[in-house]
């Protein structure tokens, strides 16, 4: 560690996509009207620079939420973050209405979320990645007020140590890969697909593959067979086929705030129903536009007799090797199981994630966590960890409980009453221990609030 006094804060969040970018507003907003007693924060990124699913701005790909379902509206309607008060910044405010859409391009809502976050820049840290969350040496739960997190700057000028009363963890999910499928120059996970496309000759690419069967699946297949008309297109799907998601106004309201409490509240039956019934409305599915321009696509092959994209339906991978230039897919395909293969330019890997999992981040302090019968983590209504009695210090999470707080745990549609609810709990916390407030260091010249 460089040696340098530690900066110390009321609260650091540690990654800074739209859920911490969310909570950074909500604090802000607090401060400025004295609701928060003046808690210092910063907010730690490994990324360069801000992005969100930057490798998913698919051409006229849309938001598949309102555009009020923003960082900030359903918490503080009169927020000068909200995407209407972007609009009009950006002088597009009569047009976007104009369009008549409550749905804008993730492109338009990207755009919005940079916009946001360069008004909060001051309290972040881009380039700097935790490695992990400790006790201060020689302190124990019932003494600490304070963690000590490593910070490790990704561009290579050195280490330092961060200290905080509370840290909110929000970083993100993590690519799922089929079985037997490892990344590499010709086989992509979603979360990756522009970048690695961009870097390909489409000349190259001659037989391609997409597995998966939810929304990001749908629109690589679609983006690949309009971008590559040259092309054979191959849809893997282990269902018997697209499934359209439920954005029907009953099924909608799962993704209330009120639905937070109803979940977390319920009995074991109760939260049961949740999933069995309204799993359709987010995990696998696609939204019925993007279904009928794929079948409507396909349709078209047939009367032209000119077939180029096909779907094998029930169907999955079972292997991936590479075979010269191409790429050898192991499939089990069909009602039978059949064993197939498929010589392959490039495989798409449009196969979800697995959520955040901070054990080895959070090292010996996991033992002070802790879980439900499951081995899941405990966690309050306010999202903070249920830790030790003696703990003094709050974790929180932004994503991963799902098992406690229903399907929006990590979703946009509840992002801005979810940070609203963290960003509270923190200030009532840090009131009610009335310690002194954490004086912050200076990041960029400038001191973080």
């Amino acid at each position: 560690m460089r040696d340098r006094e530690h900066e110390i804060y009321d609260v650091v969040g540690i990654g800074f996509g739209p859920s911490n970018l969310s909570l950074a507003i909500a604090m802000e907003e607090c401060g400025a009207h004295g609701l928060d007693g003046g808690l210092s924060a910063v907010f730690l990124e490994r990324q360069s620079s801000f992005g969100w699913h930057r490798n998913m701005l698919l051409p006229s790909a849309t938001m598949q939420i309102s555009f009020l379902k923003d960082l900030v509206t359903f918490r503080n309607p009169t927020s000068r973050f909200s995407f209407i008060a972007y609009l009009h910044a950006a002088g597009r405010l009569p047009q976007f209405v104009n369009n008549q859409d409550f749905f804008p391009t993730r492109q338009e809502f990207h755009q919005y979320l940079e916009w946001a976050q360069a008004q909060v820049a001051d309290r972040i840290a881009y380039g700097s990645e935790v490695t992990s969350i400790r006790l201060p040496p020689g302190a124990g739960p019932e003494s600490a007020d304070r963690l000590r997190l490593e910070v490790t700057d990704t561009a290579g000028l050195g280490d330092r140590v961060v200290e905080a009363r509370n840290v909110v963890i929000s970083t993100g999910l993590v690519p799922s890969m089929p079985a037997g499928a490892e990344r590499d120059e010709r086989v992509w996970h979603s979360s990756e697909f522009l970048a690695k496309y961009r870097r390909t000759d489409p000349a190259d690419l001659r037989q391609v593959a997409v597995v998966g069967a939810g929304q990001s699946a749908a629109e690589i297949t679609r983006f690949l067979y309009d971008e590559l008309p040259h092309a054979d297109v191959w849809a893997i799907i282990p269902s018997y086929g697209y499934s359209a998601a439920d954005d029907t106004p009953f099924a909608n309201q799962i993704f209330d705030p009120s639905a937070v409490d109803d979940y977390y509240f319920g009995t074991v039956q109760t939260r049961e129903a949740f999933w069995r019934y309204h799993r359709n409305t987010n995990y696998s599915v696609v939204d019925d536009e993007v279904i009928r321009d794929l079948y409507r696509r396909a349709y078209d092959d047939e009367v032209r007799g000119a077939r180029r994209l096909r779907f094998l339906n029930l169907t999955r991978v079972t292997g991936v090797k590479r075979a010269g230039a191409e790429t050898r897919v192991s499939l089990r395909a069909g009602p039978d199981g059949e064993p197939r293969e498929l010589d392959l330019d490039a495989l798409v890997c449009a196969t979800g994630y697995t959520a955040m999992e901070p054990t080895d981040l959070l090292g010996d302090l996991d033992r002070h966590c802790l879980r439900d019968e499951a081995g899941r983590y405990r966690v309050e209504r306010d999202y903070r960890i249920v830790t030790s009695p003696e703990m003094r210090c709050g974790i929180y999470f932004q994503g991963g409980t799902e098992h406690t707080h229903g399907l929006t745990s990590s979703l946009l549609s509840n992002l801005a009453v979810r940070s609203g609810e963290i960003a509270d709990s923190i200030a009532a916390r840090c009131a009610g221990r009335g310690t002194e407030r954490a004086v912050p260091a200076a990041v960029g010249g400038d001191i973080i609030r």
